[in-house]
Parts: C-alpha cells; sequence; structure tokens
C-alpha cells in the first residue's frame, strides 16, 4: 500500500486529492497539511511514501518543506511530488534542488495524478521530456534558482556524459537509445550508472547535474534531431 500525505493550504483542494487518492486499492492518505511547516510535522509523524506538495503556502512554503523532509535522516526515504499551475512555476526548479522527485499540474487529469504517485513511490522521477525542456528554460530565466557547485563528472565516462547531456535535453530513455544506436536495456545501464555515480536520486536530479555541469545551456535545449511532432 502506498501511503500519501496531501500538503496545501486550499482545504478544498487538499480534501479532493485526499478522496481520490483513497479510491484507488493501492493508496491511501495517511494525512493533509496546510502549511510547509505541518507538512514537515506530518511527514515525520506518519513516514508517508510520497508527498504531494503545493509550492506557494503561508508561513514555510513548499520549496523549504520539501528540504527539511528530504535532507532529514527520518524522512530521507520520503518522496515529494510537487503540484504547480499550468505556466511553470518560477521555484520548480529551486524545488527539485531541494530534493523532489517531480512535478505534476494542478489542472492533470485524476487517472494521471494517481500514475505519478505510482512513479514517484516505486522511485522514479515524475519528469517529461517536453517538461524537462520548459524547465530549464525556466532556469535560464532565473539562472540564481540553480546557483549550486557544478558536480563533478571525473569519475563518468565520456559516454555517460553525452547520456547525461541528452537527458539534460529532455530526451527520453528510448529517445536515447535511438539517438546513440544503443539498445534501451544499454540506454536505462548509463542511466542507472549516472544516478550513482553522481549520487542522484533520480532522473531529475540528473537534469539538475548536467546543467549545473554545463553539459547544457541555453543554446542547447532545441535538440536539432528533434521534429515538431515530438
Amino acid at each position: 500500500m502506498i501511503r500519501v500525505l496531501v500538503a496545501d493550504d486550499q482545504a478544498l483542494v487538499r480534501g479532493s486529492f485526499r478522496v481520490l487518492v483513497d479510491t484507488a486499492p493501492d493508496l491511501t492518505a495517511v494525512g493533509e497539511a496546510a502549511t510547509g511547516a505541518e507538512a514537515v510535522e506530518v511527514a515525520g509523524r506518519e513516514k508517508p511514501d510520497v508527498v504531494l506538495m503545493n509550492i506557494r503556502m503561508p508561513g514555510m512554503d513548499g520549496i523549504e518543506a520539501t528540504r527539511r523532509i528530504t535532507s532529514e535522516a527520518t524522512t530521507a526515504g520520503v518522496r515529494v511530488l510537487i503540484l504547480t499551475t499550468f505556466d511553470i512555476d518560477a521555484y520548480v526548479f529551486a524545488a527539485l534542488h531541494a530534493g523532489a522527485s517531480g512535478f505534476l499540474l494542478k489542472d492533470t487529469r485524476p487517472a494521471d495524478l494517481l500514475t505519478a504517485i505510482r512513479v514517484i513511490a516505486a522511485g522514479d522521477a515524475l519528469l517529461a521530456p517536453g517538461v524537462t525542456r520548459r524547465l530549464i528554460e525556466e532556469f535560464t530565466r532565473h539562472p540564481e534558482a540553480g546557483a549550486l557547485p557544478s558536480p563533478s563528472l571525473a569519475e563518468t565516462t565520456e559516454r555517460e556524459q553525452e547520456v547525461l547531456t541528452l537527458v539534460g535535453l529532455g530526451l527520453s530513455n528510448t529517445e536515447i537509445a535511438t539517438h546513440l544506436h544503443v539498445s534501451l536495456s544499454t540506454a536505462k545501464t548509463h542511466i542507472g550508472r549516472l544516478l550513482m555515480k553522481l549520487g542522484a536520486r533520480d532522473r531529475a536530479q540528473l537534469v539538475i547535474a548536467a546543467y549545473d555541469a554545463g553539459l547544457v545551456r541555453p543554446a542547447t535545449t532545441a535538440d536539432p534531431h528533434r521534429t515538431h511532432a515530438d
């Protein structure tokens, strides 16, 4: 059973998400939080698998709450799924730096929300290729949001750095395999090694690492090999 905590300052939103979560046979809502501080408190007490975290909340916001939840030893295994509006929030990149495993839009379909929770709980990152490209574009307008020391790539191979670049550009595993003319399993192996070598929690942090290491720059966010239909 996947245990979910809902954190949002709007009672109607919290209630709606909680009811939706409880309709799924493999999910259960273990609590609600109206503020970031409350989210940290409830997460520490209930140890949920996934926190649905709104960004803008009174007092402590969702970014700081995410940072505290993912950095505390007792809740380090809790995964955070950021909730945002249609236009990417300027703080989403900072939230991913804080340890969030991904984000989704508040107007997402109910079935997709439930799928997103399962994806995050399984240890994967919810960061669709198209959303990744928009995230990078947002970062170029707000570079201070990602101002952290560049990760060391000393332990990575040239091929792994090439894969990391493609992840940063927003390509999926299948697209990476096609681009490099390798099998899908090989592409997944490269990504797994990158996660281990860079100490990244998930794909979302690989995107950040690619950008912080300078492998992805504003001029390279558009992949010339993609078509408009992608």
